[in-house]
């Protein structure tokens, strides 16, 4: 069947626009996110691999090579079997480190912008056939169906429209954070119809062509040599060799690179892509003895083999197979042109376009990228479009895929490097790479496009020439001097700091060690200044924004480890906006280190930690019981109930435990020892630098209250109080054992006091004694007025005295045993003696205490111990008072109980101690004046009462300042007013 080049024009168009419509949908919002997601979605959108060669050329090459065919579909079938060791491990550092392309992962793990800009132009001319490969395949084909031979105009059109839809869907982002969900699905679906057309192709040959299973039988018997076709090649030709080619295509070819690892979503995916992308190229690889014994059988020989599918199709009565093969060609086409002119376009971009030329901070850096890399998007197809003119369909699609194919074989080397070989570095990589390079620029691409032989020599059982017809031993020897010269390149320089780094990061079997730097900068707004001036003000605002969103982190945390992620993020994010080569240099010059990563540094111990964290689940066996036993000898010093602290050399506090946390009220675990701040950074700084390793009892102010603090350290691997080596400082908080020691040496001046009081008290009371008897005699004998006056007078100052030393002695004598003996009680009396012995002092006299207890009111008590309560309370209210103020004591009864209350007009209760008044060594004091003890001493003496003591503020009802302290005590009481009955509570 013949169609017109106009309907085919139109189904093309239209089959375009349909792309342009299931992407614009997708992108639009519209269809649900775990559909745009789902692992089926990623499985397929890897069936771009499938090209023009996959679909025509794959039929051609089983002519060409019998089962060798299968190389194509097991190589990277083998690369997937083998995810876990060789794609995995790759998905991660392209996640991690935003790296978008072959060439960013080869410039970030041999930290070479060179390495870069050299693989990138490689790949470049590498990759060329192809793209030239499926404008060829889409106007052949055109041709074919219409018989009509305008092959470069059909072609223009046909990259025009891929252009366009390159453009609009394949640039709307300019980093590989945001994924082309979108294009994705369209490749998807692509991916689905050629899958579909094919089987449809290969069900029609079977069926219709050969007649069934006993037609094929049939055909086959009588056709020998169609069987023999398959099975020939397989004993001559290099098998290993093919199937090494497309066993790397998984990770070399920008089309595979993008769509495995840039735009995967969820690192889980790539574990179905590991049965299910095999299972998708095992259904294409199926049809294709079918439909070559088909297209045989046919005899249809005006058309080459590589186009049997087109062929068989078009053998049928309908018109529907061939549109359908037809769509089938546009996808495979059309997908690898536009996944692959987007993926070169990011590495011409970032190791070609930026290190030569950067726009300037005033203009808008993300606009600018988008409109440089759609120039480079049309350049490469207008490329490839100049490459299929000047090929002019002189050769084969075979001979156009495997010289891309053996091409970019020559980057096997230098990705085994990067994950088996930390020892590679970019000498090796790019001496290998030059030699591979030239050898399959000399012996295949000359040859292939001027259709000469440069050279033909034989060495041993293999035979080399520059015929392409041998691609198989060119790519073999190519590769071989490769590997070589990588190898000894590599012996025999040596690689620099920054290069030992990116190996351990990128080293399959090795745990990241990082260096613990000090940054010249100490803040986040330091950060964000720096990099204005190369970014831009906006840019750096939204880089540092997004890269703390990275790391769920704030702003405000500046801790030194803190800062170290962040930098490290900010390149990561800046590596997949401007290249690995562009961002490193970028973040060296404006974010540096105090010193230089050659000098030397530090492992991160912190960094360790999380990424043994992130492991934790994966962790079996031995290294699970090493893990568990480290989080939980981590946890005890986490837990303990003393404060620890671990520094480095550098001072950088690696470790600090809850008890210290508690203490200082500080998290400052990653930050650096002179960040923190008062009293703590002078007191750690002083101990750390001295030369004793124990200090007993320092005292600090901390946040207003007195401190008293014990330290110890100890050297971690060493054996002498050196600064540049690692240390653990144990911080004790002592204060409560020194404020009770403290208190237990005044309870001891106090009780010598009470002794030497009594002793003194009992040594005046006999001569007092003697006076009075003196007087007493003289008033007797004495008839004298005068002198009976005096002497009366004399008599009443040594009752006076009496009096006071009866009280000081009974007071002295109290203490905090339990009540020797219970009666009753005159409280206006006891309070009377308590007001008495505080008039005693000489400021006790600045201060107006009333007694307004009623003269009957009787408790059930000790009086001693009674008394020492109200002396305590009025002493509190005297020192919360200012000079002049009124102290007034008041009681009230009822029928069983006698309530008292001490009132004062002073500063109140402080809401900090409220909570906690009645515990020993609570005070509102100032240091040196109050033991807290008088409160717990007053609580213990009621409650030894059967009563109950009340703080109330006043403030908190609204009645002014001062406190009301309210005690209830079993009372008898006689008779009371009426009014002091129903005294109002305050």
């Amino acid at each position: 069947m013949i169609f017109s080049l106009s309907h085919l024009l139109i189904l093309g168009v239209g089959y375009l626009l349909l792309l342009f419509l299931v992407a614009y949908i997708c992108d639009s919002g519209v269809v649900p996110v775990r559909f745009l997601r789902h692992p089926v979605i990623y499985v397929l959108s890897l069936g771009v691999y499938v090209s023009a060669w996959g679909l025509f050329g794959a039929v051609g090459f089983a002519h060409d090579m019998g089962y060798n065919f299968l190389a194509y579909y097991l190589g990277i079938s083998g690369s997937f079997m083998l995810a876990p060791v060789v794609l995995s491990p790759i998905l991660r550092l392209t996640r991690t480190h935003r790296l978008g392309s072959l060439a960013d992962l080869f410039a970030y793990r041999y930290r070479s912008q060179w390495v870069g800009t050299f693989t990138t132009l490689a790949m470049l001319f590498s990759i060329m056939p192809i793209l030239a490969m499926q404008i060829q395949a889409v106007a052949d084909c055109i041709g074919i169906l219409t018989h009509q031979d305008q092959p470069n105009t059909l072609a223009l059109w046909f990259c025009i429209i891929v252009s366009i839809f390159t453009l609009l869907f394949g640039t709307r982002h300019i980093t590989p954070r945001e994924k082309h969900e979108g294009l994705v699905v369209a490749i998807a679906m692509e991916s689905l119809i050629k899958l579909t057309a094919f089987l449809a192709v290969a069900a029609y040959a079977y069926w219709g062509v050969m007649g069934g299973a006993s037609g094929l039988r049939q055909w086959l018997s009588h056709n020998p040599e169609s069987l023999q076709l398959l099975y020939t090649p397989l004993k001559d030709s290099p098998w290993h060799s093919l199937m090494l080619a497309f066993l790397f295509s998984a990770v070399v070819m920008p089309f595979m690179y993008q769509m495995i690892f840039t735009e995967n979503q969820n690192p889980l995916h790539l574990i179905k892509a590991s049965w299910g992308f095999p299972l998708y190229l095992l259904l294409m690889a199926l049809p294709v003895p079918i439909v070559l014994w088909a297209g045989i059988k046919l005899a249809n020989f005006d058309i080459d083999p590589e186009y049997f599918t087109l062929a068989v199709a078009m053998s049928s009565k309908s018109g529907l197979l061939s549109v359908l093969i037809f769509v089938a060609g546009l996808s495979a086409a059309s997908g690898v042109i536009i996944v692959t002119t987007l993926a070169m376009a990011s590495m011409l971009l970032h190791h070609l376009v930026l290190p030569i030329y950067q726009p300037p901070p005033e203009q808008n850096i993300y606009d600018w990228l988008l409109k440089i890399r759609r120039v480079l998007i049309l350049v490469l197809i207008a490329l490839a479009y100049a490459l299929f003119v000047a090929l002019n369909k002189q050769h084969s699609l075979t001979e156009m895929g495997t010289i891309t194919f053996i091409g970019t074989l020559q980057f096997a080397p230098g990705m085994i490097g990067v994950l088996f070989w930390p020892r590679a570095n970019r000498q090796g990589l790019t001496l290998g790479l030059s030699v591979g390079m030239l050898i399959w620029l000399v012996a295949l691409v000359i040859p292939f496009l001027l259709q000469i032989e440069l050279f033909h020599f034989r060495f041993g059982n293999l035979e080399f020439t520059s015929n392409p017809s041998y691609w198989q031993d060119i790519g073999m020897l190519a590769t071989l001097a490769n590997s070589v010269f990588f190898v000894l390149g590599s012996l025999i320089t040596r690689q620099s700091s920054a290069e030992s780094i990116a190996a351990a990061t990128c080293s399959v079997d090795n745990l990241r060690r990082p260096q613990r730097l000090e940054l010249l900068f100490s803040t986040v707004h330091d950060f964000r200044q720096a990099l204005s001036a190369p970014l831009g003000q906006l840019s750096a605002e939204r880089e540092i924004r997004h890269a703390l969103q990275d790391l769920g982190m704030n702003e405000e945390d500046n801790s030194a480890y803190t800062l170290r992620r962040l930098r490290d993020q900010l390149e990561s994010n800046l590596s997949g906006l401007l290249g690995p080569a562009v961002a490193q240099d970028l973040i060296d010059q404006n974010l540096p280190y105090k010193i230089h990563l050659d000098q030397g540094g530090i492992d991160d111990i912190h960094y360790m930690e999380s990424r043994l964290e992130e492991y934790r689940n994966k962790m079996s066996g031995m290294a699970g019981e090493l893990d568990a036993l480290r989080r939980f000898h981590r946890q005890i010093l986490y837990d303990l109930p003393i404060g620890v602290c671990s520094l480095g050399r550098d001072m950088e506090i690696q470790h600090w435990n809850r008890a210290i946390m508690e203490l200082t009220g500080i998290h400052a675990a990653g930050s650096y020892l002179s960040s923190l701040p008062e009293p703590w950074r002078t007191l750690l700084i002083e101990f750390v630098q001295g030369n004793t390793p124990h200090i007993y009892r320092r005292k600090i102010d901390c946040l207003g209250k007195p401190l008293w603090v014990s330290l110890n350290r100890a050297l971690i691997g060493g054996e002498h109080w050196l600064l540049d080596e690692s240390q653990v400082i144990v911080i004790e908080d002592v204060t409560s054992i020194h404020m009770l020691e403290s208190q237990l040496m005044h309870s001891e001046r106090l009780a010598s006091i009470g002794q030497l009081a009594a002793g003194v008290a009992h040594e005046i009371g006999n001569p007092v004694t003697a006076i009075a008897c003196l007087a007493q005699n003289l008033k007797a004998e004495s008839a004298d007025p005068e002198v009976c006056d005096t002497s009366t007078q004399i008599i009443d100052q040594t009752q006076r005295i009496s009096h006071i030393v009866q009280s000081l002695v009974g007071f002295a004598r109290s203490d905090n045993s339990t009540m020797t003996h219970k009666d009753s009680v005159a409280i206006h009396t006891c309070v009377e003696e308590a007001m008495s012995l505080l008039r005693l002092v000489p400021d006790g006299r600045d201060y107006d205490f009333i007694n307004e207890c009623d003269a009957e009111a009787i408790a059930h008590g000790d009086r001693q111990r009674l008394m020492q309560v109200f002396v305590n309370l009025l002493s509190n209210a005297r020192d919360a008072s200012s000079v002049g103020s009124k102290i007034i004591v008041r009681c009230m009864g009822s029928e069983h109980t006698l309530t008292v209350e001490v009132e004062d007009f002073g500063c109140g209760l402080p809401s900090l101690v409220r909570d906690h008044l009645f515990e020993p060594f609570v005070t509102t004091k100032e240091a040196g004046k109050g033991t807290g003890l008088g409160l717990a001493l007053v609580h213990g003496i009621i409650e030894e009462h059967y009563g109950k003591i009340q703080m109330i503020d006043k403030s908190d009802y609204d009645q002014g300042q001062g406190v009301v302290v309210r005690i209830t005590l079993p009372g008898q009481i006689n008779e009371l007013h009426e009014e002091q009955r129903t005294w109002p509570k305050s």
